[in-house]
């Protein structure tokens, strides 16, 4: 696996995350990789759209936790990655409310990073998307860690879980060195 040079520095606070995707040889091209000490199991890809659930959230139409890798094959400049990372802020500003936006610099060896944070309303549950938009192996790539809570008591329980939980969510995303080969993602079942 390439290890982003942007994030090599955050090795020591990853240390405990350092997560690998490996075949799950029971289970055949089935796939999974792990983000803040949960094993993420690959569910479905279409075309560069990757997504994986943890264990026990198997129904794609109702799960808590989510994870979505998408390549951007077309997009391998510096500038390319900003245009794809202001499009993904547009895209959640039409469909919800961005509550947090940052960016790393670009340096002589990485290209800049981008961090978005929205709400996604919907009439059956109410979304956070935790985006990162980065260069990997000279592709744009979007990470996407999602948390849904659904019911009548979504609003409270999103809210209390963002104070809790929404600055380590962030600071694990983006020095989150695991992010699967470009190879390993195409070889994933469609």
């Amino acid at each position: 696996m390439i290890i982003n040079c942007c994030v090599l520095s955050f090795l020591c606070i990853t240390a405990l995350l350092t997560p690998a995707m490996t075949a799950t040889q029971s289970r055949g091209d089935t796939a999974a990789l792990s983000f803040e000490g949960t094993r993420f199991i690959h569910r479905w890809s279409k075309n560069a759209q990757h997504e994986f659930t943890p264990a026990g959230e198997e129904d794609l139409a109702k799960w808590t936790a989510m994870l979505t890798i998408n390549v951007h094959d077309g997009a391998r400049t510096g500038e390319q990655l900003a245009e794809l990372a202001n499009r993904v802020l547009g895209n959640y500003q039409q469909a919800g409310k961005v509550i947090r936006t940052d960016s790393k610099p670009r340096t002589e060896t990485c290209e800049a990073e981008h961090f978005a944070v929205a709400l996604l309303p919907n009439p059956a549950f109410l979304e956070a998307a935790f985006a990162r938009v980065l260069m990997h192996e000279k592709r744009a790539v979007v990470v996407v860690y999602s948390k849904r809570f659904y019911g009548d008591s979504a609003r409270g329980e999103m809210g209390a879980w963002l104070k809790k939980n929404g600055a380590a969510v962030e600071q694990a995303l983006m020095s989150w060195i695991g992010i699967p080969s470009l190879a390993r993602l195409r070889a994933l079942p469609q």
